[in-house]
């Protein structure tokens, strides 16, 4: 990867600059193309159904569309980089000529993967490593004027660490971010749910996620059918809706912009319900 970063083009996307944040929630629909999916929704190798899946979600109100081939789950097992490529390019290349004018974000935290995907469509970076994974990655999100989805995975094990280290390492990685050029009003911040964090912490940082928008940034949040979910209610995946619908609320009330979820129509209601509750607007 070293010495190619200058070659990623700028990409042309829709006016995120002009997103009217803090007057509605922006969901986020999840299209998974990994054999190994912890909520069992993967379509890898199957682009009729991703595209399928993907007009359905739009139509069902979501505004981004997020595209990953690297299962993040716990125990996973990494993916070389070619095959990561292998299975979300055609999945790209798919969804944007079938719906030209969605923004569609590449989940993934390999820069050479990243940078393949904006060639092929993608218009957003969400990097679970917060770019702090493959050094190339900043400059790759820098060079190509996307926005930028900078999440905390480090660990977290005591509660009265919990907002002093996420407002400590969000600062470290968005000062590494602007270092690298990436402009300030494209960072969107994620205190990264469900990673390095067991199910009481993820549910503090639920209840204090408003103590991040000191950063001035738009936040993302993904709660969608995890375990900490599971972990309370005692259901699998494919039964965590109400459970997701619950954190979804209180993510908006206490100050997220973007919810990521699986379960695009019912949380299109949830965000719209929400935000009738919390900002006075639907």
């Amino acid at each position: 990867m070293t010495g190619t970063v200058s070659a990623v083009p700028r990409v042309d996307y829709p006016p995120f600059d002009r997103w009217p944040w803090g007057r509605r929630t922006f969901v986020m629909g999840i299209i998974n193309v990994t054999p190994d999916s912890f909520s069992g929704d993967s379509l890898l190798g199957q682009l009729d159904e991703v595209v399928r899946r993907a007009r359905a979600m739009v139509e069902a109100g979501a505004d981004i569309l997020d595209v990953g081939g690297e299962s993040t789950r716990p125990g996973h097992v990494p993916v070389p980089a070619e095959e990561e490529l292998q299975r979300v390019i055609p999945a790209i290349r798919a969804i944007r000529a079938a719906l030209p004018d969605v923004p569609i974000s590449i989940d993934t935290n390999k820069a050479v993967v990243a940078e393949a995907a904006l060639a092929a469509g993608a218009t957003m970076i969400n990097d679970v490593r917060g770019l702090a994974g493959d050094p190339d990655m900043p400059a790759v999100a820098a060079r190509a004027g996307v926005p930028v989805v900078i999440m905390h995975d480090l660990l977290i094990e005591r509660a009265e660490d919990l907002i002093p280290r996420l407002l400590r390492d969000l600062a470290q990685r968005i000062e590494r971010a602007l270092a690298a050029g990436v402009a300030w009003e494209r960072i969107i911040i994620d205190p990264g749910f469900g990673f390095g964090k067991e199910p009481e912490l993820n549910l503090l940082m639920l209840r204090r996620l408003r103590d991040l928008t000191v950063f001035g940034r738009p936040i993302l949040v993904g709660t969608s059918r995890k375990r900490t979910i599971g972990y309370v209610l005692g259901t699998p995946p494919d039964e965590r809706l109400e459970g997701t619908a619950a954190t979804v609320a209180i993510s908006i009330a206490n100050g997220a912009d973007i919810v990521r979820v699986h379960d695009v129509k019912e949380m299109v209601r949830v965000a719209r319900m929400t935000d009738a509750i919390v900002r006075g607007t639907w």
